[in-house]
């Protein structure tokens, strides 16, 4: 596969439905996730690559439990137990994924989940928000020469900055940013779309949007505003109590998000100012100059016998002050679209 299949401008938005931890721990379910992905018109399936112990330690202290979020007071390594995808399902995820056509890849938390990743051969990588920040990671995946997709989330410019050079010290080639708000779910007034075109032309990026909100409003706006990825947790349904469910799009959703999107697509087009056909058929409705009573030959032109009126047939409204004051050179009936042949001289 290439490795421009996803960042060419010339491109369709790339939609990436993110599995996470919405399988359950149920291979089944993961692969009917892929399935309903499909269904719903995604072009790519993600999934995240560590486990509890590659990812943080054991430990019950106050530093490893959560605060302030929808997993409050549990421990990192028991959140991370329930969520992680169990790494000998992958391969077996990739060919079921590669069956439909679907590109499938994944989000590595360390190095030795890079180098798993690479023996799979999936042909890209992704950072997580909350890995923008380790270096020697992004230097890892830079190195694979795969094209990379880091979401900024929590970043500040200086630490995307920072994260971009040092990809491309390390001899990455494709990259790019994902605008992010690592709020789950994320509020709307907290998602600053605007950032997304600053992105691209700041960094010299593909720019996208990884979404966590609860709707399909976001992407959308973000597919105006020049999003080329576009990222959304997708689970079968959100009955379905797991970590990621609450703020994840059920398949009905996804697809409506799909089509959305698309329907934006086709809209961006090019600058043109052309008339297109449709628009032609219309045209003929335009205002221009028509005699709005009976006149007589030698009679003078006033406001009360010519109007700028709809269809277009006469002559062109910016005449109508040139007329005021001449002679009609013949006698015209009303509604007869104005020409330069009926006035004298």
């Amino acid at each position: 596969m290439p490795n421009n299949f996803m960042f060419a401008p010339e491109k369709p938005i790339f939609i990436v439905a993110e599995m996470s931890a919405n399988h359950n721990q149920d291979y089944d379910r993961a692969v009917a996730i892929i399935h309903a992905a499909h269904e719903a018109g995604a072009d790519a399936v993600k999934i995240q690559t560590y486990t509890p112990d590659t990812i943080t330690l054991d430990c019950d202290n106050a530093f490893f439990r959560i605060k302030g979020t929808l997993w409050e007071g549990r421990t990192l390594h028991d959140l991370y137990s329930e969520a992680y995808t169990p790494w000998e399902w992958q391969p077996k995820l990739m060919a079921e994924a590669r069956k439909l056509g679907l590109i499938f890849f994944s989000t590595p938390f360390d190095h030795t989940a890079v180098d798993f990743l690479e023996e799979m051969d999936t042909p890209c990588h992704k950072i997580a928000s909350f890995e923008l920040v380790d270096i020697p990671l992004i230097r890892k995946v830079a190195a694979t020469g795969k094209p990379v997709i880091m979401s900024t989330g929590m970043a500040t410019e200086d630490e995307i900055e920072e994260a971009v050079t040092a990809f491309r010290g390390a001899g990455g080639g494709e990259l790019a940013l994902l605008k992010c708000t690592s709020a789950y779910p994320a509020p709307p007034e907290e998602m600053n779309l605007r950032t997304i075109p600053y992105l691209n032309k700041r960094f010299g990026v593909t720019a996208g949007l990884s979404d966590h909100t609860m709707g399909i409003e976001m992407p959308i706006g973000a597919a105006a505003l020049g999003a080329k990825i576009i990222e959304k947790h997708f689970c079968l349904s959100r009955s379905e109590d797991g970590p990621d469910s609450s703020f994840s799009l059920e398949p009905g959703e996804f697809r409506a998000m799909v089509e959305g999107v698309r329907m934006i697509e086709k809209a961006l087009g090019e600058i043109s100012f052309d008339l297109t056909e449709k628009q032609r058929a219309s045209a003929v409705f335009r205002r221009s100059l028509f005699v709005t009573r009976k006149m007589r030959t030698g009679e003078i032109f006033t406001d009360d016998n010519i109007r700028s009126i709809r269809p277009s047939d006469g002559l062109h409204p910016r005449h109508y002050d040139e007329l005021l004051g001449r002679r009609a050179a013949k006698d015209i009936e009303r509604g007869t679209p104005l020409s330069w042949d009926v006035v004298d001289g």
